[in-house]
């Protein structure tokens, strides 16, 4: 039985991570980092792909699992006709090499356990040389090596496809399986561990505790902020400090479709959402890493901005194909590398300003050579930003005039004013005043669809695209304005099943904006700025009503795709999804700071979606005030007009 998207948990050592099912198998790890090639690929092909199943023999679906409390480290618990058992996963933060610990231990009874690795390197197609040494088995492909080490004396099979071990485990008894990478060319195998198992366990969960103790948010969806909190930051490259948009390539936004991107990389329009929401959770380390990861990564000519790099800033990320994987579910083609590179994004002009405002607003020093930097960016900007673009979702068709990518060229000239005038630098902005005031004008009278009430994807077309309901957040206009409630309340034409598509289609499941055909789920991102669009213009119980739908679909460890699509119940897309979790911070913050309905919010988590409730309320309430009011009442000192 193909295992779901949602059926999927996470977990990380900060340098690259592992996606575990609900049936014990490890099938996607990539080593030694996020964006390197995977040696267990099943979850993209078939088990000759590669995984690793711990798990009672009858290889059945674990009765229950959680991550313990505020950490990364998860449990999954098997009761069987014998007894009970439960295998404990995690990656020890890094401290030399990568490694993953799967602790056996059993509850009652006796149960006859199976582990079964086997290792396909270069992206699930290299059969690796396998044989025993003295620490255990290593198994070797080119520049790769990994050593498989079992407590005890466990003895191991071993054939041409993996390594076998099979024992039982009784009430009481514990066993750990470690796994660690090494460059093949290192003459003596690595320690299993630097520390014993137990040690290392003891070490991850209280890692993880101080780290999420950190977070401020102290509202009725605490523990879904914490548990977004904690993937934002098992995303995190922590050499560099740059967050992955998802550790999975290829996984589809529609079923055996050709929606299947490589995630595993750095996009710059996260940056301003990711940092606000860590800045306002109490994250400033983070921020401040991800705001030098940004700095380098986007230093040399600003006409070579880009939309997306690697993880340590690299800017070639050549975008192949993978035909030997057949693709979840049969999604083709499997892709590695993202030619997104290559695209233009007028809008991340804006996300790199905003990111180094807010920034600057929360006391975080910018040094000579970033305001350089902004100067830059904003020459650059002034000669560029009547151009067409690919826009925020990076459409593989014809550049358009996206009114997003506008709405971005107005921030990125307000922001540049507000620095240059809180650091005194005033040499520019009358210049960049000028810009701002066209750009406004230019969009309100462009990008405005009168028939329609709304702010539309791009001049001169009707069609709604979700990404509008930021205007308000970013300051563009006001959410007590008639022109924001109307593009609230247009936004209802993008329900799909009480959630929000990114944009609108022709009806014949061909996108006219990309091209591409194949339909594609409601993109979870956009939903949660829906819930925030209500809340802003006066409708608080819908907001909540629509923010609890997307807590519902979280799968059973509280971790989101991309997107869900109601018509089958099921998470698509990659996942877990930074920018999902992201926004469900920010609106988690946003609506705390609203009046509780009776009864207060609900905390349900589970794999289906409840009854279908269709976004409504109009305009006729009045605003709750402008994105200043909303960011000061979520605990934040209160900054200039319109800035989150």
């Amino acid at each position: 039985m193909r295992t779901l998207i949602e059926d999927y948990a996470l977990i990380s050592d900060l340098e690259t991570a592992a996606m575990v099912g609900r049936d014990g198998s490890l099938d996607w790890l990539c080593l030694p980092r996020f964006d390197s090639p995977a040696c267990l690929a099943a979850l993209l092909g078939t088990e000759d792909n590669g995984f690793w199943r711990v798990a009672p023999a009858t290889r059945l679906p674990c009765t229950r699992r959680a991550y313990q409390p505020d950490t990364l480290v998860l449990e999954s618990e098997w009761e069987t006709g014998t007894g009970a058992v439960r295998v404990t996963d995690f990656m020890p933060p890094r401290t030399q090499l990568p490694g993953v610990v799967r602790m056996v231990e059993g509850l009652s009874g006796s149960v006859h356990m199976r582990s079964e690795l086997r290792l396909r390197f270069h992206q699930g197609r290299v059969v690796p040389w396998i044989r025993v040494a003295e620490s255990g088995t290593v198994a070797v492909a080119g520049p790769d090596a990994v050593w498989l080490h079992a407590d005890g004396s466990v003895p191991a099979l071993h054939n041409q496809d993996s390594t076998v071990l099979e024992f039982t485990v009784a009430a009481g008894q514990r066993l750990s399986l470690t796994l660690v990478w090494s460059p093949s060319h290192r003459p003596e195998p690595p320690a299993p561990l630097c520390v014993p198992a137990e040690t290392a366990l003891k070490e991850t969960r209280d890692y993880w505790r101080r780290w999420s103790a950190q977070c401020r948010y102290q509202g009725p969806w605490r523990d879904a902020v914490v548990r977004s909190l904690i993937t934002l930051k098992a995303l995190t490259y922590a050499p560099t400090g740059g967050i992955v948009a998802a550790p999975t390539t290829s996984l589809p936004g529609c079923i055996g479709g050709e929606r299947n991107w490589d995630y595993r990389y750095c996009w710059l329009c996260d940056s301003t959402l990711a940092l606000s929401c860590l800045l306002r959770s109490g994250y400033r380390e983070e921020a401040r890493a991800w705001l030098d990861w940004l700095v380098r990564a986007i230093a040399g000519a600003t006409a070579d901005l880009q939309t997306v790099y690697g993880v340590g800033g690299q800017r070639l990320l050549p975008e192949t194909e993978a035909p030997w994987l057949p693709g979840y579910e049969g999604s083709q083609p499997v892709r590695f590398g993202n030619s997104a590179v290559d695209q233009y994004q007028l809008d991340m002009y804006g996300e790199v300003l905003d990111t180094l405002w807010l920034c600057l607003r929360a006391g975080i020093p910018m040094p000579a050579h970033v305001w350089s930097l902004v100067e830059a960016l904003m020459g650059h900007l002034r000669r560029h930003w009547h151009e067409p673009d690919q826009g925020l979702w990076l459409v593989r068709g014809a550049r358009r005039q996206f009114v997003h990518s506008k709405v971005m060229a107005w921030v990125a000239a307000d922001r540049a004013v507000r620095m240059g005038e809180l650091l005194g630098r005033n040499q520019s902005l009358g210049q960049w005043r000028a810009m701002r005031e066209d750009v406004h004008r230019e969009v309100c009278r462009e990008g405005w669809d009168a028939q329609r009430r709304s702010f539309v994807q791009s001049y001169g077309s009707s069609a709604l695209d979700a990404s509008a309901l930021l205007i308000p957040r970013l300051g563009f206009l006001p959410a007590r304005d008639e022109r924001v409630r109307g593009t609230v309340r247009a936004m209802r034409q993008l329900d799909h099943g009480g959630f929000v598509r990114r944009y609108e289609s022709d009806g014949r499941g061909v996108h006219g904006v990309d091209g591409m055909r194949g339909p594609e789920g409601a993109f979870v991102s956009c939903s949660l700025w829906y819930a925030d669009g209500l809340a802003a213009t006066g409708h608080p119980q819908q907001a909540r009503e629509a923010f609890e739908r997307v807590l519902a679909i979280r799968n059973d460890v509280g971790l989101l795709a991309e997107q869900w699509d109601p018509d089958t119940g099921r998470q698509l897309g990659n996942a877990p999804k930074a920018f999902s979790h992201i926004a469900l911070v920010e609106t988690a913050f946003a609506l705390s700071a609203a009046p509780l309905p009776a009864g207060g919010p609900g905390h349900r988590r589970g794999r289906r979606a409840p009854a279908t409730v269709r976004p409504t309320g109009s305009a006729e309430g009045s605003g709750s005030g402008d994105a200043t009011a909303r960011g000061t009442a979520a605990g934040r000192r209160p900054g200039p007009p319109g800035i989150r």
